[in-house]
């Protein structure tokens, strides 16, 4: 008889999976995204932080479930004018795979979907149905605000006093860039010292 196979991996409690849109347009709810998480003492983690080497998709399925949560903002889904007009498919099936590693393991791990339009998951991805998205309505508040919601914490900062925070991050965000030798803000040292600096806020204005 075969041994019985190893049990799942325990997740980390304080990190989470942002399954976001890498775009220049989307850049204020990114830095939305990685305030509000690390305001609420978590983690965020992305696809950027997979090392090259091994199947990226093996990679990134080891992150999810390293991960207590995830977000995975599906606002921007639709097709885009500059790539061909080719829609964006790596958030839904990121999200797919989330979804099947915490139905084989319902305690090891929480998810969320974000939108920016009521309904419109409805016709995006029908097979959610039953499934209400956080509606961000396409606003850094909203992302916040809608964070707030999804993942309880305490103690619950405002939504106000994060928005004092995410305008400090954000109007950093060009020094960041200029530290780093870089345009991209999906940069992985932009993306490390983001979250390093939200974080750092979260004790100052404490």
């Amino acid at each position: 008889m075969p041994p019985p196979p190893d049990p799942p991996p325990l997740p980390d409690p304080r990190a989470v999976f942002l399954n976001i849109p890498y775009d220049q347009e989307f850049t204020p709810l990114y830095t939305a995204y990685i305030v509000g998480l690390c305001q609420l003492g978590l983690d965020p983690h992305l696809t950027l932080e997979v090392p090259g080497g091994k199947r990226r998709l093996d990679k990134i399925f080891e992150l999810i479930q390293q991960c207590q949560y995830s977000i995975h903002d599906l606002s921007r889904i639709e097709v885009s004018a500059t790539s061909g007009s080719i829609p964006r498919f790596n958030m839904p099936l990121e999200l797919g795979m989330t979804i099947t590693w915490q139905k084989m393991n319902p305690s090891l791990h929480e998810w969320f979907v974000l939108e920016s339009e009521p309904y419109r998951i409805q016709r995006s991805a029908s097979d959610l149905n039953g499934s209400d998205a956080y509606l961000h309505h396409g606003t850094p508040e909203g992302v916040l605000r809608e964070l707030r919601n999804a993942i309880r914490r305490d103690p619950m900062p405002t939504v106000p006093q994060m928005l004092d925070i995410y305008r400090l991050v954000q109007n950093s965000l060009s020094a960041i860039l200029k530290r780093n030798g870089t345009s991209d803000p999906y940069d992985r040292s932009v993306f490390k010292e983001l979250c390093w600096l939200s974080s750092r806020l979260t004790y100052l204005f404490s």
